[in-house]
């Protein structure tokens, strides 16, 4: 059993899954006390952005994390990567009328700043180049 579920767990489609469950659920919790449909547009927003982020964030920390070196390389691509998903995030629920944004936003890049920091650190293999600093 372990082995399906590890192979379950490497899916890209369970972690797109689990995103937009996951942040649309939260986004539909942050709006609760606006009138629907508010909510649940916003957690069909951020469903639909979380999943989307999901797919792209492991690799544009591992192209950034190619672009650097030395201890750059350990804090500058998931902190490109974290600036850029937060303008996405910020810009479109602006343009979709999310009363909360803030809070709607708060945990999932919480969640995919760890996770684009935690990734970055592990592809690096905690080492830094010496040419860059």
């Amino acid at each position: 059993m372990s082995g399906k579920l590890k192979a379950l767990a490497g899916r890209s489609i369970v972690h797109v899954l689990f995103a937009f469950l996951a942040m649309g659920g939260w986004a539909v919790f942050a709006n609760r006390l606006h009138p629907m449909p508010r909510p649940l547009i916003a957690g069909l927003v951020q469903g639909l952005l979380s999943g989307c982020l999901t797919l792209f964030l492991k690799s544009v920390v591992e192209a950034l994390s190619r672009q650097f070196g030395g201890v750059t390389r350990l804090w500058a691509p998931p902190l490109i990567a974290c600036l850029g998903s937060a303008t996405i995030l910020i810009v479109i629920h602006a343009l979709s009328g999310t009363p909360e944004i803030l809070k709607t936003i708060a945990v999932p890049l919480l969640v995919s700043s760890s996770y684009a920091a935690i990734y970055n650190y592990s592809i690096s293999g905690g080492r830094q180049r010496s040419h860059d600093g």
